[in-house]
C-alpha cells in the first residue's frame, strides 16, 4: 500500500507570532520556520504502519515556497521514501489558499495512485480546516477526520475519532483521506544518520501548471491583527460579590 502524507512549512510552533506593524500580515523576517505539528504526526503514522508491514512506500508532498524543501527532508529523514515539492509561489508571504492545495493534491494522487492520504487535521498559520476534507469531496473517497486513533485491516481504516464529549470509533473502506489529531501519536526525532541518507532520498519538483492546476486567489486579507489583550483579574471579598460580577459584569449567570 501507498501512503501519500502532505505537510506544510509554517511558522515553529515554539515561537512568539508578530504582526506587522501596517497590519499587513505576519512578521516572518528571521523567524524559525518547521513543519506543521499536525502534518508531523501525519509522517509518524504512516512510517509507524510501515514499520507493522501494512505500508510499502510513503511519499511526502509540499505546497508552497522553494524554502519547503526543508520541510520535506525532514520527513524523509523521520522515514519517508521519497518527496514531491509543488513551488506554487516565490513569497513566503503568500499563503495557498486550502481548495487550490486541495486540487493539487488530488492531480498528484491521480498521478501517484495511493491507497491512503494522512494529513494534519489543520495548519497552525492558518487554522482553515479544510483541506483534508475538501480534497475528499474532490476525489470522491472516503474521510475521517480528528484521528486519535488509526488501524489498517485489510482494504478499511478503523478511525478513532475525538468529537464532542467522547470519541467515536468508525470504519471506513480505503482509498481514504485521514486527518489526524494530537494524541494520534509522539512524533519521533530524526537521528544524525537518517538526516545524511536524506539528502539522497529523491524528491521532484514541480510547478501548478505541470498539474493544470489554477490557484489564482479567491480570498483577500483584509487586515491582520494582535489578539486583544487579557484584563487583569480582580479580588472580591466575597461570594456574593463574585456572584454579582459573573452575572451583572461578565454576564454568564
Amino acid at each position: 500500500m501507498k501512503v501519500l502524507v502532505p505537510v506544510k512549512r509554517v511558522i515553529d510552533y515554539n515561537v512568539k507570532v508578530r504582526v506587522k506593524a501596517d497590519g499587513s500580515g505576519v512578521d516572518l523576517a528571521n523567524v524559525k520556520m518547521s513543519m506543521n505539528p499536525f502534518d508531523e504526526i501525519a509522517v509518524e503514522q504512516a512510517i509507524r504502519l510501515k514499520e507493522a508491514g501494512k505500508v510499502d512506500e510513503i511519499i511526502a508532498v509540499s505546497i508552497g515556497v522553494k524554502q519547503s524543501q526543508e520541510t520535506l527532508r525532514t520527513a524523509l529523514a523521520m522515514g519517508a521514501d521519497r518527496a514531491i515539492l509543488i513551488e506554487a509561489t516565490s513569497d513566503v508571504h503568500n499563503d495557498i489558499e486550502p481548495l487550490s492545495v486541495a486540487k493539487l493534491l488530488k492531480a498528484v494522487v491521480d498521478e501517484e495512485q495511493p491507497q491512503l492520504v494522512l494529513c494534519g487535521k489543520q495548519a497552525i498559520d492558518n487554522d482553515m480546516n479544510a483541506t483534508g476534507q475538501m480534497l475528499s469531496a474532490l476525489l470522491g473517497w472516503s474521510q475521517a477526520t480528528y484521528a486519535s486513533e488509526l488501524d489498517v485491516d485489510g482494504d478499511a481504516a478503523v478511525v478513532t475519532r475525538e468529537v464532542d464529549g467522547g470519541l467515536q470509533t468508525i470504519k471506513i473502506k480505503m482509498p481514504a483521506v485521514i486527518t489526524v489529531d494530537l494524541r494520534l501519536n509522539e512524533p519521533r526525532y530524526a537521528s544524525l544518520p537518517n538526516i545524511m541518507k536524506a539528502k539522497k532520498k529523491p524528491m521532484d519538483e514541480k510547478i501548478p501548471s505541470d498539474l493544470g492546476v489554477d490557484i489564482t486567489p479567491r480570498l483577500t486579507v483584509v487586515s491582520t491583527s494582535e489578539p486583544a489583550e487579557r484584563a487583569a483579574g480582580v479580588k472580591v471579598s466575597s461570594v456574593a460579590e463574585l456572584i454579582t460580577k459573573l452575572k451583572d459584569e461578565a454576564g454568564v449567570i
